[in-house]
């Protein structure tokens, strides 16, 4: 059987039996009938960086097979800044492979990101998702290599200290305080939000996220009554374009789990002087025939030099 399929969390990987890259219409609606599906739901980042849902629910076969095959119209003026409304007619159509169960949703439904297109049925060329897409096909076509990325995910968890009985004997007390700018791998009873980590790792890997690992930050302080700990989930190397539908439904899930707990969630960059900021570090390899192309004979090989040096040369746009 296929490694990849073995012990995998994805509930549709392992009821299709095959990899997520290989989700067709097909496999969709068999899943969405088999498994008493009934809410599909449309999932895109609009202009502001967040993800916006649209909802179906399944009226019947011919309905289903419709949504998944034509997508659905939507307002572009809404969503990006730089779409009139004149012409503001986009269309959004489901990419099979990143069809997920909904772990928080009380109805059964089922989850999938979109691509935007224009009114003409052609790939919207402003949208980040299809600019993405031209990159790593243009590098595919030139270098015959593939472009891979995994993303750090830190971010900051913030509660008043008082709703952590659950966590802490006797937070009156003061009892196993974490000390400040010291939570590099901290295990509870000092990390307060280790728990809550890993179920976000769960729904994370669950939705197809393909994790290395998580664990607590140095960040973390207590501010006016309030207690931060900075925690990092970190992405295993994929497909740049799966790497950025990762960390986009990453984030989705980490904010939906912070709600329901009573958690604030920041990924700001710094949120107050003197104190650990977070970042979002990409790093990147470039394959080709499954064979890592950055090193050679344990140094850097020249295809890294190349690729290093075009970054630097063309630094300000990707940093734009």
């Amino acid at each position: 059987m296929n490694k990849e399929l073995i012990m995998n969390p994805n509930q549709l990987v392992a009821f299709l039996e095959k990899p997520c890259a290989e989700f067709t219409k097909e496999d969709i609606k068999r899943y969405i009938q088999q498994n008493g599906i009934r809410m599909v739901n449309f999932m895109y980042p609009a202009g502001d960086g967040r993800l916006k849902t649209l909802n179906f629910v399944i009226n019947n076969q011919a309905y289903l097979d419709a949504i998944l095959t034509c997508g659905e119209r939507v307002d572009g003026s809404s969503l990006f800044p730089f779409i009139e409304a004149g012409s503001s007619d986009l269309y959004v159509i489901p990419r099979f492979r990143t069809a997920f169960l909904d772990p928080f949703a009380e109805i059964p439904t089922l989850s999938m990101l979109c691509s935007f297109f224009n009114k003409d049925g052609e790939p919207l060329e402003s949208s980040p998702e299809h600019t993405l897409h031209k990159a790593c096909k243009a590098f595919n076509k030139i270098t015959g290599m593939e472009f891979q990325a995994m993303g750090e995910l830190e971010y900051y968890v913030i509660s008043e200290k008082e709703d952590l009985e659950y966590y802490v004997i006797a937070p009156d007390t003061n009892m196993f305080e974490a000390t400040d700018q010291k939570g590099y791998h901290e295990s509870a009873p000092y990390a307060k939000f280790n728990d809550f980590r890993t179920q976000c790792m769960a729904y994370i890997a669950q939705a197809g996220g393909q994790i290395k690992y998580g664990h607590s930050e140095v960040g973390n302080f207590t501010l006016n009554g309030m207690i931060y700990e900075q925690n990092e989930i970190e992405f295993l190397p994929v497909n740049a374009e799966d790497a950025a539908d990762q960390l986009m439904i990453a984030k989705w899930i980490i904010r939906n789990l912070a709600y329901k707990h009573g958690y604030n969630i920041t990924f700001a960059p710094k949120i107050t002087t003197g104190k650990a900021g977070s970042g979002l570090h990409i790093h990147m390899r470039i394959m080709k025939d499954g064979q890592n192309q950055m090193l050679k004979e344990g140094v850097l090989s020249e295809t890294a030099r190349k690729a290093i040096a075009g970054m630097m040369e063309l630094a300000p746009s990707i940093t734009a």
